[in-house]
């Protein structure tokens, strides 16, 4: 069996706004859109913003971020410095850009508006 990403799905709580996020800010594409679902491109790849069902989304206070133990990864070939400063200017939660013994990239994790965590990589 061989199997290729196709799309990462995010239940959110505001797929509006975290299109804007990942439309002006991270700069993806957006693919299609209705009131409930969004896709963007990533890469060779898709990021879909499902909004969580009505039965649950009536149980979620306001302005509520989730755990959870997703990342999405994003490659790029701008320099991470330059990225993750831009960010921090735009009140992104941004980490410190991090690496490991023995690792070719640099690494950078931060978070989108409902709290899921994405990390920047770039080639040493």
């Amino acid at each position: 069996m061989k199997l290729k990403l196709s799309t990462i799905i995010l239940y959110v709580q505001n797929p509006a706004r975290l299109k804007a996020f990942y439309k002006d800010v991270l700069a993806l594409e957006v693919i299609e859109e209705d009131d409930i679902w969004i896709r963007l491109k990533a890469g060779d790849a898709y990021i879909g913003l499902h909004q969580i069902g009505n039965q649950y989304l009536c149980k979620i206070a306001s302005g509520h971020q989730f755990d959870n133990n997703t990342k999405i990864v994003f490659e790029l070939e701008e320099d991470i410095n330059i990225v993750r400063e831009k960010l921090l200017a735009l009140q992104v939660p941004m980490r410190d850009i991090k690496t490991f013994p023995n690792y070719d990239y640099w690494l950078c994790d931060g978070t989108d508006p409902e709290g899921n965590v994405f990390q920047l990589k770039q080639r040493k």
